[in-house]
């Protein structure tokens, strides 16, 4: 069983491009600790397991230099870094991080008590130099979620300071080219099957979200444990499961009678409130809400200098867009969220949230809906190249 779960999940993360194929170590605590490889650092990480209460580890390298850069761009006081998006916020809080210097000349042992350290605060650590450690208090999947959160929220925070920054490393703009030319590329969406509505069906209804919940992840649009998905016959809401993988949506579905005379909401998504809002007040039927990367790089991205609002996701009242697609604030579940969706979908059926990701809707079926995130997502990344080519000229 736990061998094939971290066969699982090693593969998500080869598919996903998060981590460095070779670099991939899950530790499994079962009478002793287990592990997918030969391994020069099991000792390390048995140490690291003994001092705390986890079952499970992955210890990686992200196919990106971001993680490290933002250690080095960091001030030498501190010692965790603080995006701001939502997935941090929700989920992360910080990210603790060990810098080079601390552990590359002293003993391993030493480098284990860091680690116990940071792991009993944070889900996940970044260890300069080596690669990323999450944990799982019961799963291999609880750590697999951990590093698959670091990569999204350091990839956001380092484009976004880039921006308000620009390079401040001697050999920064060498990675940067290099990232440029390996990760951003538009992704191919021929060949995608899409079932024609209006569907009425309901296993053709929950056929189509799995299909499409899969479609989601496999393009990059959102990592496997965030985002949601649901479609609406008139009567009934079928929506993705809180905490549910949006490529495995199989037997995580739940039916919402929209007139509430049903309690099976009580497991679905926590944005559940924003899709029957949307339903409730329009002519959409299929609803995908996603975190694209660059989307959320831009919900972010505010020219106000002289701005008195701190908590930007929750409480930003200004009329803001990114190429043209509106930009809200408000809180998940039945807080700002709930009001701010919906109506600002009405017009166009997409708009982004702050920090958040993007809300996309189809007036009978799926298609309309993944195709406006795919198109919205594709502007976004082009303008942020554009936009910070502009700056580093000046």
């Amino acid at each position: 069983m736990h061998e094939r779960q971290i066969a699982k999940y090693t593969q998500k993360l080869r598919r996903d491009r998060t981590a460095v194929p070779d670099s991939i170590r899950f530790y499994r605590l079962d009478d002793v600790v287990i592990t997918n490889r030969k391994d020069e650092w099991l000792p390390v990480f048995t140490e690291v397991m003994n001092g705390l209460d986890v079952t499970a580890l992955l210890f990686a390298q992200p196919t990106l230099p971001f993680t490290d850069l933002l250690v080095q761009r960091a001030d030498p006081k501190e010692d965790r870094l603080v995006p701001k998006d939502s997935e941090t916020k929700v989920y992360l809080h910080d990210i603790p991080f060990i810098r080079k210097a601390e552990w590359e000349k002293g003993p391993r042992s030493g480098l284990v008590g860091k680690i116990v350290g940071c792991l009993r605060e944070r889900k996940a650590v970044i260890i300069q130099g080596l690669g990323v450690v999450s944990s799982g208090s019961v799963t291999v999947e609880q750590a697999f979620i951990g590093f698959s959160t670091i990569f999204h929220t350091t990839f956001v925070k380092y484009l976004l300071d880039l921006l308000t920054d620009g390079f401040m490393l001697a050999d920064e703009r060498r990675h940067f080219d290099g990232f440029r030319k390996f990760w951003p590329k538009q992704q191919e969406l021929a060949g995608l099957e899409f079932t024609q509505g209006p569907i009425m069906d309901q296993d053709a209804i929950i056929r189509e979200i799995c299909r499409v919940g899969r479609y989601t992840v496999e393009k990059g649009y959102v990592d496997s444990f965030f985002g949601n998905i649901s479609y609406f016959d008139g009567r009934t809401i079928f929506i993705s499961q809180t905490a549910s993988s949006l490529d495995e949506l199989e037997g995580h579905i739940d039916p919402v009678p929209l007139d509430g005379s049903s309690t099976s909401g009580l497991s679905a998504s926590s944005e559940l409130p924003a899709h029957r809002g949307i339903y409730a007040g329009s002519k959409y039927h299929a609803i995908l809400h996603g975190h694209p990367k660059f989307s959320v790089v831009m919900s972010m991205h505010c020219e106000e200098r002289n701005c008195e609002i701190e908590d930007c996701n929750r409480f930003c009242n200004r009329k803001r867009s990114a190429c043209g697609v509106p930009i809200v604030a408000g809180e998940t579940g039945a807080g700002g969220l709930a009001k701010s969706v919906p109506h600002a979908l009405k017009e166009s059926g997409v708009c982004i949230v702050y920090g958040h990701g993007i809300f996309s809707a189809g007036e009978i079926d799926f298609q309309d809906a993944f195709m406006k995130m795919a198109n919205v997502e594709n502007r976004c990344r082009e303008a942020y190249f554009v936009l910070l080519e502009n700056r580093l000229k000046y």
